[in-house]
């Protein structure tokens, strides 16, 4: 069943490097996006900094240890802590990525990419059900940067992707970046993977800076968001239900000031694309 999600603006990646600038200015940013992990704990300076912005800003949670693809029963632990977490932030969707990272015993804390089969798909749908059920808010999956493929994939990145949001009845975190990223790696046309999106299923975008090293492109969140990404932001946010927009910034960190410029220019084509 689909919920009513907010569209909540523009928002920014909230990152240690700028709690200064924030705590000392407290910017007119429309939202913040925390990473899930860092503020599952008990006490201590991480949660007396996020109360700090709950106070005046709407937080989103986005995770990065999930794994949900992974071979290992569903970790109940983690799930109850971040059942937790979203009590005190409100989020009102949490999301996390479409991979696997764990082995029975062991945690490879990277974001791995599955194969696009119809076992795992099935193996995905049930898990990504039994998740949204018990965190009881609309829980969404993020599309990877990938660089390897599976000689055992039965179909497209989209066709997996869009089968699992819709028979699991969840939501796309849709990551424009990765989109393009995966298509230089993999040389597949960006128009064929929006074609197939299901917009409807679309609750948030992410933007992002990537490394260009010409055979091979890297997802390092580390830089400007390049002109062909925002070309394929201006072809995708139209088809959405204007929903909420994240630049991610995670290395090589600038100014606040700056970060947020460049997240502003997703409003620039907002107000562009709504005016033709």
């Amino acid at each position: 069943m689909k919920r009513e999600i907010p569209s909540l603006g523009i928002g920014l990646g909230l990152r240690p490097f700028h709690f200064d600038e924030i705590f000392s200015s407290w910017p007119e940013v429309d939202w913040f996006e925390i990473i899930s992990e860092n503020f599952m704990v008990d006490g201590g300076k991480p949660i007396s900094h996020l109360e700090k912005i709950l106070e005046r800003y709407p937080v989103v949670q986005h995770g990065v240890n999930l794994a949900i693809g992974s071979p290992d029963p569903l970790d109940w632990d983690y799930l109850h802590r971040l059942k937790k977490l979203t009590k005190l932030t409100k989020t009102p969707w949490l999301s996390d990525h479409l991979c696997w990272g764990r082995l029975p015993g062991a945690h490879y804390h990277d974001l791995l990419p599955l194969p696009y089969t119809k076992e795992v798909i099935n193996y995905v749908v049930e898990r990504a059900k039994i998740i949204q059920d018990f965190l009881e808010i609309p829980f969404a999956l993020e599309n990877l940067s990938s660089y390897v493929a599976y000689i055992d994939d039965e179909m497209s990145e989209w066709e997996f992707y869009r089968e699992i949001v819709e028979r699991a009845d969840i939501y796309m975190m849709l990551d424009v970046n990765n989109i393009y990223v995966s298509s230089r790696n993999h040389s597949f046309d960006v128009e064929d993977y929006i074609r197939q999106l299901p917009y409807d299923r679309i609750l948030q975008i992410h933007l992002a800076g990537h490394s260009d090293h010409g055979d091979y492109v890297l997802d390092t969140h580390d830089n400007y968001v390049r002109d062909e990404v925002w070309n394929l932001y201006a072809k995708v946010w139209p088809k959405t239900k204007q929903v909420s927009t994240l630049l991610e910034w995670d290395d090589n960190f600038i100014s606040f000031e700056e970060t947020w410029k460049e997240a502003l220019k997703a409003k620039k084509f907002q107000k562009e694309l709504l005016n033709v």
